[in-house]
């Protein structure tokens, strides 16, 4: 996997550095990951890695289009390595958990909205709130 992270990294004209191999593997096998869990996971495999450091390759990822950065209203950010599609998220309003959700039919129908004023619609984001699994069977054991 280390390999396709160097061509991911190599093909937006990204040196290959430790800290941004740590952070693609942290998010690979994390999806939806904050900033403090990112840092935590790369401190586990670097332990001298700094703050900065991550907060820097988040954003060096970000802009370099390999890693999406999604923030649902009222939530702290998150990160994921699923970017190139047009997939939308369902969040917990209890426990914060986010889930990747497809789009409802079709494909990309949210990306034709019914009045885009003259903008090239590349984008679309769509958020769905609600309860997950584990807190709706807290609530009905309570």
């Amino acid at each position: 996997m280390t390999a396709d992270f160097e061509t991911q990294l190599r093909s937006v004209s990204l040196r290959v550095t430790r800290p941004r191999l740590a952070v693609l593997a942290a998010l690979r096998d994390h999806p939806h990951i904050d900033t403090e869990t990112v840092l935590s996971l790369v401190r586990a495999e670097q332990p001298t890695v700094s703050h900065q450091a991550v907060y820097d390759v988040l954003r060096a990822l970000t802009e370099a289009g390999l890693i999406r950065r999604i923030q649902p209203a009222g939530a702290t950010a998150r990160y994921e390595s699923r970017v190139g599609d047009n997939h939308h998220h369902v969040v917990c309003r209890s426990c914060g958990t986010i889930a990747d959700v497809e789009c409802a039919v079709g494909n990309a129908p949210c990306l034709t909205a019914s009045d885009d004023h003259g903008f090239v619609v590349d984008e679309a984001e769509v958020v769905y709130w609600g309860t997950c699994p584990g807190c709706a069977a807290d609530r009905t054991a309570q």
